[in-house]
């Protein structure tokens, strides 16, 4: 036993193999305990030269000295044998004498895995091959498959002659067009030829040795089933592979039909084509080709749209007694959102319509025709012969989202035990501002009452901290860490707290810390980060020496606005408890109290000078003092394509304010926007809390960021916008450019959060639509924003109905985009330009909006009938009539 031992220690694995060759199956029971231990060992420390030496050795023996099936599996499978395990052909040697039921079990077991076990694929097939069981179809066992075979090649050999010899190939290639993300593996590889995919099973279908009918219909299962881009891609390469003879076509209607519908766009377009071929030679219903237009002509590929117009255009030209039946089809076009599709339907119906034999399909198409945008409306009260189509709507009715209503913060947890369990769940995912605020103020307060019983009821969430120590040696880990990486966030910070609750922390350390500051950078976000990292550390140097009773600072709303009766009732709580305040406390509360409401703010003055107290004295002149004072803004120019807002000096935060908060008066310049170091986008709704009522100072320290959305097709910094939009104070030109760069990001999530935020702004009566209309034109005309990106943000907004709120911001883009247009010189017009006016059309038409857009005109009388001289054509018209949709 010892030599078999020191064999799989010092990794000789060949001595392990023919170690165990001689022994009993009873040895090998016996032997296994001491493998466990030594993986015990191993897998403490599994990257040193010695783990990686025995591990192979380990892996092998370890299977080779268990009877169990299952346990053999888990063994073999297993993550810490997966980095450097035996090779399959020495795991099959020692498995290779067990009976074939049980080999058959096991490879079954781990073929059950998910492939991210890698179990090697050569392993499974060889168990496969000597217990003569059938092979496993699962992911894992498919996706090995599908790599070996596919990369396996040989002098002389094949993708086509590998399957052929497959004597599994039938029931795999039917795994095959079921198993999940099967593109990926097979997209990279040949797309013609023998060793191509989609031409071998092709071939495979015409010699027989795959059934055709059975692998043509898997083939459109899966194409029916959908899945990721790569799938769609291969699994539609091997369908055009097989060369479908009509008749296999015409067999399978139903199944294009499903796809048309339905399928990825790629997909759609094939089966519509498909379609088309048959219907145009008379072997699609017309009934099949109106249940075909009712999905399509509503998707959002205008291509497929079109393409279906087309087809219905052809099969009544062909046979016009379908006319009856294919025209109130065509007719749900006049409802789509392109006022091009419409008008292509309108053209459509306008040419067949005498070729309808009864009044009441007349009546129907008049009767759809109300969905018509006006110009066009018009137009078909004139061809249909419809007073219908022409019937006064009501007035229109802006529709904007509700007033957001703040939300008042929960009093903090009563408990050491809902403290701990509120502090673990921030760490495992960081929480909005009440969220921390709310913590924050229980674990003050609970140290304040009773700090061992809180230590205690944290005990759990301490255990899974890194810096809890190992050994007694270095009980202050995580003291040299907090202290050179000083640059906190929420999670952070609840780390430093709980270190410090736990003892890990020097009080000498926070108290260097705390006169130190926590300045590292010159960028924007600074003096944010520098305010709420420093009252991280006067709470964790205060609980360490002079635990407070409960935070001043705790904010009342969710937005960071804290009450000044709150304010000052905890002064005054303060005063009978003889508490000694916290300056850096101190300061945030008065930066967070309100004072936007005078009468509110003065009457709280004059409790807080009753007090007596220095602080008390000191919130009365505050709140007396006036509303929060706005620095100068000026607008800059950052390089080819940003626009940047800096902001001069705050005269009531000098730098005598508290330690550290006089940076947050200090000049805003866009030299300092960028080169930052704060990589947590978490602390961005922490940082506009740190001064609810000056959203726009926080919005001009943050803008670089946010133009990042829009310029550098960055992800998730728009996430603020609807929180900046709910937050106080001045909606200035800081927060216009910051939704003005949402609405042109590049990640639809980050366009939809720009467009609440427009929507909150509109709703409680702050959205500057000039000013935003304004921005958005210089940043396209500078190539920061793209048309074609605004369109999918405006749009949205006004199908929630807020046209008249677009068109407001529309009506100052277009000029200057359309300034260039109208010098008559060869200028190309933006991208998306035409669908901008699209949608100003749209709102217009729905508002009713009257008046002369400046360069319109000689947009609108260009010669030619592109979608751009055609959608200028119908907002110049639209504006001209006035009418209201």
């Amino acid at each position: 036993m010892t030599s078999l031992m020191d064999a799989v220690r010092a990794g000789r694995t060949a001595e392990v193999v023919s170690l165990l060759d001689g022994m009993t199956d009873a040895e090998r029971r016996a032997l296994f305990p001491e493998l466990r231990q030594l993986r015990k060992e191993l897998r403490a420390d599994q990257w040193t030269e010695q783990a990686r030496r025995a591990y192979p050795a380990l892996h092998a023996a370890g299977a080779a000295c268990q009877t169990g099936a299952s346990g053999v599996a888990s063994w073999l499978a297993a993550a810490d044998m997966r980095w450097w395990p035996a090779s399959p052909g020495v795991l099959l040697d020692v498995l290779g004498d067990r009976a074939p039921a049980w080999l058959g079990d096991v490879v079954h077991r781990i073929a059950e895995r998910l492939p991210t076990a890698r179990v090697p694929y050569e392993l499974m097939a060889g168990m496969v091959r000597l217990s003569g069981c059938p092979v496993p179809t699962t992911e894992a066992y498919v996706h090995g498959w599908v790599d070996h075979i596919g990369h396996g090649r040989q002098r002389g050999d094949t993708l086509l002659a590998r399957l052929r010899r497959d004597p599994h190939l039938a029931r795999l290639m039917a795994a095959f067009f079921e198993t999940d993300d099967i593109g990926s593996r097979v997209a990279w590889t040949a797309v013609e030829g023998p060793n191509s995919w989609n031409e071998t099973i092709a071939q495979l279908t015409v010699e027989g040795v795959l059934d055709r009918k059975a692998t043509v219909d898997a083939c459109l299962a899966r194409l029916l089933r959908g899945g990721p881009a790569a799938d769609h891609r291969v699994f539609l390469r091997i369908l055009q592979a097989f060369g479908l003879t009509r008749e296999e076509q015409r067999e399978r209607t139903a199944d294009w039909l499903a796809l048309a519908a339905d399928a990825a766009s790629v997909v759609a377009t094939h089966a519509q084509s498909v379609l088309a071929s048959l219907a145009l030679d008379g072997e699609v219903a017309a009934r099949q080709l109106v249940e075909m237009s009712g999905a399509v002509l509503f998707r959002t590929e205008k291509k497929l749209v079109r393409a279906q117009l087309v087809l219905l255009g052809k099969v009544i030209t062909r046979d016009p007694s379908t006319a009856r039946e294919l025209l109130p089809a065509v007719a749900q076009a006049f409802g789509h959102e392109d006022s091009d599709v419409q008008e292509r339907a309108l053209k459509l119906v306008e040419r067949h319509v005498r070729k309808i034999g009864t009044t009441e399909v007349r009546e129907e198409l008049a009767s759809a025709a109300h969905q018509l945008i006006p110009t066009l409306r018009k137009r078909a009260a004139q061809s249909l012969g419809a007073s219908s189509a022409t019937s006064e709507h009501a007035p229109y009715e802006e529709i904007l989202p509700p007033v957001p209503e703040p939300v008042r913060l929960a009093p903090a947890p009563e408990s050491a035990a809902e403290v701990a369990e509120e502090v673990g769940a921030l760490l495992v995912s960081d929480g909005d501002v009440a969220v921390f605020e709310r913590a924050l103020d229980g674990l003050v307060r609970q140290a304040y009452r009773d700090r061992d019983a809180l230590v205690e009821a944290l005990e759990p969430v301490i255990a899974q901290r890194w810096w809890h120590p190992t050994d007694a040696q270095n009980p202050y880990n995580a003291d040299g860490h907090f202290f050179r990486h000083h640059s906190l966030n929420t999670s952070q910070g609840l780390e430093l707290l709980l270190a410090t609750l736990r003892g890990r922390m020097r009080t000498t350390t926070l108290h260097r810390a705390l006169q130190r500051g926590t300045e590292t950078g010159k960028c924007g976000h600074s003096p944010l980060a520098h305010v709420f990292e420093a009252r991280i550390w006067e709470v964790a140097y205060r609980m360490s020496t002079e635990p407070l009773p409960f935070l001043l600072s705790k904010p009342t709303w969710g937005t960071g606005l804290l009450e000044p009766d709150e304010l000052v009732a905890r002064l005054d709580e303060y005063r009978r408890l003889g508490a000694r305040v916290a300056a850096t406390d101190f300061a945030q509360a008065l930066l967070r109290v309100r004072r936007g409401d005078r009468a509110v703010a003065e009457a709280a003055a004059e409790r807080a000078a009753a007090l007596g107290t220095a602080e008390g004295t000191r919130l009365a002149g505050w709140l007396t003092s006036g509303g929060p004072a706005a620095p100068a803004y000026r607008r800059r120019t950052w390089g080819d394509r940003r626009i940047l807002v800096e902001s001069g000096e705050i005269a009531e935060l000098p730098d005598d304010f508290a330690p550290g908060f006089g940076m947050l008066g200090r000049p805003v310049s866009a030299a300092h926007l960028w080169n930052c170091y704060h990589w947590s986008d978490g602390m961005r709704p922490h940082w506009l809390a740190l001064q609810p009522e000056q959203r726009e100072l926080v919005a001009a320290r943050m803008l670089y960021d946010l133009s990042d959305v829009a310029v550098a097709d960055s992800r998730g910094e728009a996430a603020i916008l609807p929180r900046l939009a709910e937050s106080g104070g001045e909606a200035g030109e800081a927060v216009h450019l910051c939704v003005a760069y949402g609405l042109g990001a590049r990640h639809p999530e980050d366009r939809l959060a720009a467009v609440d935020a427009l929507l909150v702004l509109a709703a409680r009566g702050q959205l500057d639509a000039e000013r935003l209309g304004t921005d958005l034109g210089q940043l396209i005309c500078r190539d920061a924003v793209k048309p074609s990106r605004l369109v999918e943000s405006v749009r949205t907004a006004a199908f929630t109905g807020a046209y008249a709120t677009v068109w407001g911001v529309l009506r100052h883009t277009l000029p200057m985009l359309l300034a260039d247009l109208a010098t008559g010189e060869a200028t190309a017009p933006a991208r998306g330009l035409a669908d901008l006016l699209a949608v100003a059309a749209e709102c217009a038409e729905r508002t009713g909006a009257r008046e002369e857009l400046p360069h319109l005109a000689p947009t609108a009388e260009r010669r030619g009938s592109s979608r751009l001289v055609a959608q200028a054509r119908r907002l110049h018209s639209a504006l001209a009539e006035g009418v209201a949709a």
